[in-house]
């Protein structure tokens, strides 16, 4: 299969999809193609009046389809064949997707959307497999634990992984009998709207599936604030998480889950295989040009091979082929807007005025589009912006250690706690640096997610409230219902 396409000749979808159509808007928002800087397309903005509309269609696909109590078994074919359908438009998706994000196609195809329908299936095998519990009580007294849905789930996604961030929300949703309102990246919203489409295609009941495009204030706000959405999930920045929580608590008191920013350190000890240790840490920070909440953009090394370690990583990271999305050969990604590369230069530059070295890059690739150089920063303390703030950028800090304690205070982080990285052949140690480390995943000799979804992801600190993925992400989408019968 080729992949590449020409971007010009994508056919977009137009509007908001409201239950199971597409609803005509006009353009609010501007959006500039990531890969060249092209002013491409415009999004609509969905305010307070089409979300009630959103609102109101799920409500009534849920009382119509009986979705929340079809025999468990139904929803499973159902989203089963949803997931089916994905994997046979994977082109199609990849295209709309690559288009105006900074996703390369050939990640997309056999990546996120293969992964998006793996995990839409591992949910729906929930539906049938979780329920409640009998609890012991006195004789004469039946006690049961109920789960039921909540009905309408608010889901908000980012734009650094449409397709993948869709399917973290939807597939444990509609797997738990709820219905779904979602908003996608007002940056990024055309593969989220056709994987609305492809649910109805798929059979799932027009109206479980409702996008509506917009900005955070407006539609954002609409949604979180909705009395007719039992319960919000988002995934996206620590500020606008807390700017949900705000909004939910002034206008009603609902649950929520959220994935938020992380800060995340990689742990280099002496006894490490250094090969191995290099190219899953410039692996990673490379993947989506380190435009990822989970990303390990803090290195601290044993002081005994950091110079060796610093060496290995140089050259992986200046091993790269910058490219537009849409060529299937390109295997780094551009920076989602001018902005975002603006914001990135001015906290390296910062840095490095700090007091910080540059071993690599620390400026914008000299091409069209929003492509900045793989970076590294060694000589930082932990008052550096770069160690402090979460970039959202191909950057690395390198900082050293003489002794576990102090690798473990220079891991912790004040704000965040997202994830982590732990790189050493001494199992001991592996787990005793592991259950001390405040983060809420922490991978051991490699860094970054598999295909095991069973893995539970969320953070600890400010990184957010909750998991996706996992058996605590369907069980996040139900709620339980104490039940004691007098016999």
């Amino acid at each position: 299969m080729t992949l590449s396409f020409n971007p010009d000749t994508v056919e977009l979808p137009n509007g908001h999809f409201i239950g199971g159509r597409y609803v005509r808007a006009a353009g609010g928002l501007t959006m500039h193609r990531p890969s060249d800087g092209v002013e491409y397309a415009e999004c609509p903005v969905a305010n307070g009046e089409l979300v009630d509309e959103a609102v109101a269609s799920a409500r009534q696909a849920l009382k119509t389809s009986g979705w929340s109590g079809l025999r468990p078994r139904e929803r499973t074919r159902a989203l089963s064949r949803w997931a089916d359908l994905i994997e046979a438009e994977a082109a199609t998706l990849a295209r709309l997707e690559a288009v105006v994000s900074t996703r390369p196609v050939g990640h997309l195809v056999e990546g996120d959307i293969a992964i998006t329908a793996e995990q839409i299936r591992f949910f729906a095998e929930f539906a049938d497999k979780e329920g409640g519990d009998l609890v012991p009580t006195d004789d004469d007294n039946l006690g049961m634990i109920m789960t039921e849905p909540y009905g309408v789930v608010g889901a908000i996604t980012p734009w650094n992984f449409p397709v993948s961030m869709a399917g973290w929300k939807l597939g444990p949703a509609l797997a738990a009998g709820n219905a779904v309102v979602l908003k996608p990246s007002e940056m990024t919203p055309f593969s989220t709207l056709y994987l609305a489409e492809l649910s109805v295609r798929a059979g799932l009941p027009a109206g479980l599936v409702n996008v509506v495009l917009g900005d955070g204030p407006t539609t954002g706000n609409a949604i979180t604030g909705h009395p007719g959405i039992g319960k919000v999930s988002f995934t996206g920045s620590t500020a606008a998480g807390a700017a949900i929580m705000e909004n939910i608590a002034r206008t009603g008191i609902k649950p929520m889950t959220l994935e938020l920013g992380g800060k995340s350190p990689q742990l280099v000890f002496t006894d490490a295989d250094l090969d191995r240790a290099a190219e899953a840490i410039a692996r990673n920070i490379l993947s989506n040009a380190g435009q990822a909440c989970v990303a390990g953009s803090r290195v601290i090394v044993e002081r005994k091979v950091a110079d060796a370690l610093t060496e290995a990583l140089v050259a992986h990271m200046s091993a790269i082929l910058p490219g537009p999305t849409w060529d299937e050969a390109s295997q780094y990604s551009p920076i989602i807007s001018e902005r975002q590369i603006g914001r990135i230069d001015s906290i390296v530059q910062s840095s490095l005025a700090a007091g910080g070295e540059c071993l690599l890059g620390g400026k914008q690739l000299d091409r069209e589009g929003y492509f900045y150089a793989p970076t590294l920063i060694a000589g930082v303390d932990q008052s550096s912006p770069a160690v402090t703030e979460e970039i959202f950028g191909p950057v690395l800090t390198l900082q050293t250690f003489d002794d576990e304690e102090e690798a473990l205070a220079l891991a912790d982080h004040p704000t965040y706690g997202l994830a982590a990285g732990v790189f050493t052949r001494d199992l001991s140690r592996a787990v005793r640096v592991t259950r001390r480390l405040e983060a809420g995943t922490v991978w051991v000799n490699r860094y970054g997610r598999s295909r095991d979804h069973i893995l539970p992801t969320g953070g600890y600190k400010s990184s957010g409230i909750g998991k996706d993925l996992g058996r605590e992400a369907y069980l996040a989408n139900r709620r339980s219902k104490s039940v004691l019968i007098n016999l």
